[in-house]
């Protein structure tokens, strides 16, 4: 999983990264069109940036900004990072609007609290067009991850989509398993590489 990594602070409004693109589900039937993706680190913050050229359906509480459970049962993008040493892993739920949830686990889906507790500092943007294309980031404050997580070169991670919600669709950057659709497999995430943000 490449991390692009930039010398200089991002900021929303200057996110001109690559994107990589998912084009086909967990079936691995094809989305048309592809979503799309990157991890980007500056000094301070990883960022998440998602996007998707086709209207997204909202979870009814969620707001711009704001701490929202059950994000994934609506349309989605999610990232996880995992420490393979302790097997603890997070996972980030970002709306298309920019609402967000976070959840610590011990193991595949046991959490580490009972109850949701919004990580301080993290940060989302978001931009809704009118034909219904979406962009949106989430910034992770880095020192938090090392804090929490070891978050360095033996980290794991994966990104994943929930789209075209009630049918649902699942998307995930790693093949995880040929099952039903399941992210929760942190010894299936990939190892993340760290690559020079391109220059533009």
């Amino acid at each position: 999983m490449t991390i692009f990594k930039s010398r200089q602070a991002l900021g929303w409004g200057e996110l001109d990264v690559p994107l990589f693109g998912l084009g086909t589900d967990w079936y691995g039937t094809r989305v048309e069109p592809a979503a799309g993706f990157a991890l980007v680190a500056d000094a301070k913050r990883l960022w998440l940036v998602a996007s998707h050229r086709r209207p997204a359906t909202l979870h009814p509480q969620g707001r711009p900004g704001r701490f929202q459970a059950e994000l994934w049962r609506y349309d989605v993008a999610e990232l996880f990072l995992a420490d393979p040493h302790s097997g603890r892993y997070f996972e980030f739920n970002l709306a298309p609007n920019g609402a967000w949830w976070t959840c610590e686990f011990t193991a595949p889906r046991v959490r580490a609290e009972e109850v949701d507790i919004a990580m301080p500092e993290v940060a989302t943007f978001a931009e809704l067009a009118a034909d219904g294309s979406w962009v949106a980031a989430l910034a992770v404050p880095l020192d938090l991850l090392r804090a929490r997580l070891d978050f360095g070169p033996q980290t794991r991670a994966n990104v994943t989509f929930i789209l075209e919600t009630p049918q649902q669709r699942f998307l995930s950057a790693t093949r995880l398993d040929p099952g039903e659709p399941d992210f929760h497999l942190p010894n299936r995430f990939a190892p993340v590489s760290w690559e020079p943000l391109p220059p533009r």
